[in-house]
């Protein structure tokens, strides 16, 4: 059996002078920390970003650094598109309407983005030359897993959100291309933590946030499980595949967490009533939501030897002290979400 692990860590040794890499949506939550990471070891970076949220300071860290480069601009944009994929030699794809509430608050402008938008983009990256294609997809795409099991990249995809069916179909198309473009699809569990680009409306964040000001939390679906994975967990996973030789990505799909951090909403207040006991949660009875799954991380902890390095303990530690900090004034104001 391949020594995985073992080639990955010589293909690190070995790399010299990393080469330039796009990041859509480099602004965003994932993106900016992707950004700061690539720049940490030597690549260089070209970040595009429609800014749909308005100017956010994500990126300023960044901007000084010789090796860094920003477009603002549309993935829908040909024009765009043709400027940002010249001289690349891989892509990030992040750029997407993101979640169930924004895809159905604009439901076009989610298929138009999130689905024409990747293909137009594979189009241009394979005319182009681009090596690497790095696709984000969600663990969404699993839907509801009857029983105990945990699904695993061959899981049958059940999307039941408009957000999920449009990632279930980009997925298509990316696997399509990777003859030629080695294409890779990382399935990533629900992010939490502290970002740049920081948001309040992700679960965690969003609990913690209500208990923390002392409001009352309001939780649905109490006993429906969620994969979870911290921001920066979800950027090292990024710069692994980045680094792994072609033959352990082109074609494949990851789901990227750690096994162990699946949770039950209950299971995240628990671990909040520890440290806010006397703080005020009250349970809803919701059906409109049934997405409730079990996620297996294991190929890709096999493959990469990726343990997470934080919890969503650690998650709801980071926002209780951003905000007894003082750093965010307004932890409801609309630039903090999506």
């Amino acid at each position: 059996m391949r020594d995985a692990n073992g080639w990955l860590r010589v293909i690190r040794i070995l790399r010299v002078v990393p080469g330039r890499v796009l990041i859509t949506g480099g602004a965003g939550y994932v993106g900016s920390i992707v950004v700061g990471e690539l720049l940490a070891r030597g690549y260089r970076v070209r970040a595009l970003d429609a800014l749909l949220h308005g100017s956010v300071p994500s990126l300023l860290q960044s901007w000084g650094n010789p090796r860094f480069e920003f477009v603002r601009g549309d993935v829908r944009e040909a024009a765009i598109r043709a400027q940002v994929v010249e001289d690349v030699e891989a892509i990030v794809h992040l750029a997407a309407i993101v979640g169930d509430p924004a895809c159905a608050r604009e439901p076009e402008q989610a298929r138009e983005v999130n689905l024409a938008g990747t293909q137009a983009l594979l189009d241009d990256a394979q005319r182009a030359g681009v090596e690497r294609f790095l696709f984000a997809s969600t663990c969404s795409n699993y839907g509801m897993i009857a029983g105990d099991g945990f699904a695993d990249e061959g899981f049958e995809l059940a999307p039941i959100s408009l957000y999920a069916e449009t990632k279930v179909a980009a997925e298509h198309e990316v696997l399509s291309r990777s003859d030629g473009l080695a294409s890779t699809c990382l399935r990533f569990a629900t992010v939490y933590g502290t970002s740049p680009r920081m948001r309040f409306d992700l679960t965690v964040n969003e609990f913690a946030r209500d208990l923390a000001v002392g409001d009352e939390l309001v939780v649905f679906g109490e006993q429906f499980w969620r994969p979870y994975v911290h921001v920066r967990d979800a950027a090292r996973a990024v710069v692994h595949v980045l680094e792994a030789p072609p033959t352990l990505v082109a074609g494949e799909v990851y789901n990227v967490g750690d096994t162990r951090e699946n949770y039950r909403k209950l299971d995240i207040v628990n671990i909040l009533r520890e440290r806010f006991p006397n703080g005020n949660v009250k349970f809803v009875q919701r059906d409109e939501d049934p997405r409730d799954y079990r996620v297996s991380f294991q190929k890709f902890a096999e493959r990469f030897d990726f343990v997470a390095e934080r919890s969503v303990a650690d998650g709801i530690d980071e926002v209780v002290g951003l905000l007894a900090s003082g750093l965010v004034t307004d932890p409801f104001a609309p630039n903090y979400r999506n």
